[in-house]
């Protein structure tokens, strides 16, 4: 054997060994508990045989408390570069069967490498979570890895995209990266994040509760809104991420190409079938969206969170499109304080991203009530009028019924510099509903008349005529169009068209102050 077929030799067992890394008992435990290995996970992500990894012979500089002399194949963390989609991607992956995944020195390195290397090659970065936290034996220093992921996750901020994949524990300090994260992805049972874990809270408060109750993928994607997508498997994750990696940038420098081969929508569109009339009856807000996507498809964003509102990516004509859209299905489609925080949130995403925004306008208005206005329902709500004058990137919204008070200037009305606002003919842009204006309006002759009902009835219907209607704005300019609602898709497509390379310069400013 030559000199060089021993050093070749030599690196396969070294890569052998390393590539095990907990042994073959911690990886069966690990597969025990529904829950793939490092690499395989990767592996699964990413396209066929394109992942290549860095970094696999770093060892931990750890002396104290047993660590000394004590190997931890590449520190518990899987570093690498590859490509989903034939796109190249950055992308970490923490290994449970190394010392728990916990985050020391070493670990922090090469995670803080791996982002740095994504931001400055302009690559999305995809980071799988599964530690015990900080590694305790390495104190301070393992509590500065995490400040150092912390400033790269906000460095990276609207300039490339950040995922973040909890498929185990994460928990304490090391909850906040994946927080600064723009999507989180989560699957039931295996993900749990959590600040503090059930025993500390049992011992400061004496409450009672298991992990997956506290901080379970169920509960960040239902009642916290801390996750994006929830899936049912490791395998339906990595297809969400492929999904949504289809659909945006690489960067904030480069605009998704735009497909040149697309289907008009599946399903045929007739309004009557899909929107009532009547404003007070409910329907899906999510069918009208397929009715103007390409192949009627459309990948929803915080589907189980705040589901007045509904947001997501679809395309038309080719092109990614960023949608909300007021769902009446759920509180009427109301605004609150949770379903603001979600539209703004990824209006601001969107913009960043250099991705056109269209609003599906169907509401009453903000929620009414004790707990709303003492919850900040001010504060919440002047966040989503601030995502959208802030927003330069195409920006079109489509008013099919409701469009009531401080709601309708919420929701990309011209007075935030909607480039184009439609109309259906059933839209009603006013105030307040017909039944209460004509109940302010009218209370006297009301009161006053002979039979009460049948003057608020002709009332009610006299304000309706007057005001409820979309001639009124688009009367003011206020509306571009009142169109047929079969000619929605259409609009859209030449409202894209013209507006792709809109241009906006704002006041000099190093940023705005948004009401967090």
């Amino acid at each position: 054997m030559t000199l060089l077929s021993k050093k070749i030799s030599e690196l396969a067992e070294r890569k052998t060994k390393a590539q095990e890394g907990g042994g073959a008992s911690a990886i069966a435990k690990q597969i025990a508990m529904g829950k793939l290995p490092a690499r395989e996970r990767i592996n699964q992500l990413l396209d066929e045989d394109s992942f290549f990894e860095y970094d696999l012979f770093i060892e931990h500089d750890a002396r104290g408390f047993g660590l000394d002399g004590k190997a931890l194949a590449g520190d518990g963390v899987v570093i690498g570069t590859g490509t989903v989609n034939g796109k190249p991607v950055a992308v970490y992956a923490q290994d449970f069967t190394v010392a728990g995944g916990s985050l020391g020195s070493m670990h922090a390195k090469k995670i803080t490498k791996i982002m740095d290397y994504a931001l400055k090659m302009q690559i999305p970065l995809i980071g799988i979570n599964d530690s015990g936290g900080a590694r305790i034996q390495e104190g301070v220093n393992a509590l500065a890895g995490y400040g150092e992921i912390f400033y790269r996750n906000t460095q990276a901020s609207g300039v490339i995209p950040q995922l973040s994949v909890i498929l185990g524990p994460c928990a304490g300090g090391a909850v906040y990266s994946p927080a600064l994260t723009d999507f989180v992805f989560v699957v039931d049972k295996i993900s749990k994040m959590f600040i503090t874990g059930p025993e500390v809270i049992k011992s400061v408060l004496g409450e009672e509760i298991d992990m997956e109750s506290l901080g379970g993928a169920r509960v960040h994607s239902e009642i916290t809104g801390n996750a994006h997508f929830f899936a049912n498997s490791e395998a339906e994750c990595f297809q969400q991420i492929k999904t949504l990696l289809d659909y945006i940038p690489a960067n904030n420098k480069c605009k998704r190409e735009k497909r040149e081969k697309f289907h008009d929508p599946k399903r045929s569109y007739k309004v009557e079938e899909i929107v009532p009339v009547d404003p007070t009856k409910p329907y899906d807000v999510r069918e009208v969206i397929k009715a103007l996507t390409d192949e009627s498809e459309f990948f929803e964003v915080q589907e189980l969170w705040a589901a007045n509102i509904v947001v997501g990516f679809g395309r038309i004509a080719g092109r990614t499109v960023g949608f909300i859209a007021n769902q009446p299905l759920v509180l009427a489609g109301v605004l609150d304080c949770d379903s603001s925080d979600k539209a703004a949130r990824f209006i601001r995403y969107c913009d960043a991203f250099e991705i056109p925004i269209v609003t599906i306008e169907d509401m009453p208005g903000y929620l009414p009530g004790i707990d709303q206005e003492h919850s900040g329902v001010i504060r919440h709500g002047a966040k989503l009028l601030y995502a959208y004058s802030e927003a330069t990137v195409p920006k079109m919204t489509v008013i099919l019924r409701k469009a009531y008070g401080g709601g309708y200037i919420a929701m990309n009305s011209r007075h935030l510099r909607a480039d184009f606002v439609f109309a259906w003919p059933t839209a009603e842009i006013a105030v307040m509903g017909p039944e209460g204006a004509a109940n302010i309006i009218f209370r006297k002759e009301i009161m006053e008349a002979e039979n009460p009902d049948e003057m608020r009835k002709a009332k009610v219907e006299e304000y309706k005529q007057k005001f409820a209607n979309p001639y009124v704005a688009a009367a003011k300019g206020y509306i571009d169009a009142v169109i047929n609602p079969e000619e929605t898709r259409k609009y859209l497509i030449q409202a894209l068209e013209v507006s792709q390379d809109k241009l906006v310069k704002g006041p000099d400013k190093k940023h705005g102050i948004p009401p967090f």
